[in-house]
Parts: C-alpha cells; structure tokens; sequence
C-alpha cells in the first residue's frame, strides 16, 4: 500500500501544472508586438501595421507600449511644436501603461495592475489577459474585457495580441 501510494505522489508530480516561478521565469524578459487580430473591445483601436513591446520583469513589474498606426506623422514644424491636430492623432496612434503583474495559473490568466496609463484614468484599472506560450518565443495575450465591464468567454474572444520575444 505504502508503494501504491508513493508512486500514486510521483505520478501526481509529474503531471501537475507548472509552477508559478516556471511561467515566471518563462515570461520575464522584453517582447516585440508581432501582430493584432481583430479590435481592442474597450477602445475600439484600428490598428494599421501596429509596433509594440511588453516587458515583464522578475520582480513582478511590466510596462508596455504600442504604436497602433506603423505610420505616424511627424509634426510639421518639429516634436516641440504639433498642432493641436498633430498632437490628437499622435495621442490617438500610442498608448502606453506600467504596473504590476500577477499569474493565476489555473485560469491560464496573467493580470496587469495598472499604476499609471497614458489615458488618464487608468490607473487603478487591471486588465486581465489570458496567456499562452507558443514555443519558448512566442507568447499570445487575449484580453477578457467586453469593453462594457462584463468578461468575453474565452473560445469567442477574438481580440488577440501576438507577441515574439526579443534576444
């Protein structure tokens, strides 16, 4: 019986899920946007050749910043001097927001602690994502938001943000 159960312990072992330190360390590192499918349910961004990188840190910090238009004008009369036209299509073209993170590893979900957001307001707000790894370099995050406050059931979740790690 006693072996019984030893091998009953190992077995378990070796088929739990991975460890959060595992993902952890899986995840830690800088990330380049490789594409979008779809649209952002909450800000219903038209994304046109977006560039972007996200960036988790061991310590359990992340920041991420995504030029939605691969095109972004420049300002006529150089960066200090936009007109108020140049300066809302740039805002309207990035945006950009850093906090924490933390794994739920049974839910397959990675959720961003917002601290601070390039629309005022966001602070606060977490934004919840599930994650799956692609091979060791790719990584896709599908946001679970509904853009109404409700949570969009994960096989009909089409907004999805593709990710490749950077070496």
């Amino acid at each position: 019986m006693r072996i019984l159960w030893l091998l009953l312990c190992s077995l378990s072992l070796a088929f739990a899920q991975p460890r959060d330190e595992t993902i952890s360390k899986k995840l830690a590192g800088a990330w380049r946007l490789v594409s979008v499918s779809n649209t952002d349910a909450t800000f219903h961004l038209a994304y046109d050749r977006p560039t972007g990188l996200i960036m988790y840190d061991p310590s359990g910090w992340m920041s991420v910043q995504i030029a939605v238009k691969g095109d972004r004008k420049h300002f006529v009369n150089g960066i200090a001097s936009g007109t108020t036209e140049e300066k809302a299509a740039a805002f309207d073209s990035y945006f950009s927001y850093y906090g924490t993170y933390t794994l739920d590893l049974k839910a397959q979900t990675i959720t961003h602690h917002l601290v601070d957001h390039s629309y005022p307001g966001r602070g606060g707000v977490n934004n919840v994502r599930w994650f799956e790894f692609q091979g060791d370099d790719r990584l896709l995050l599908t946001p679970m938001e509904d853009g109404k406050g409700g949570v969009i059931d994960r096989k009909n979740a089409t907004y999805k943000l593709l990710w490749e790690r950077i070496k």
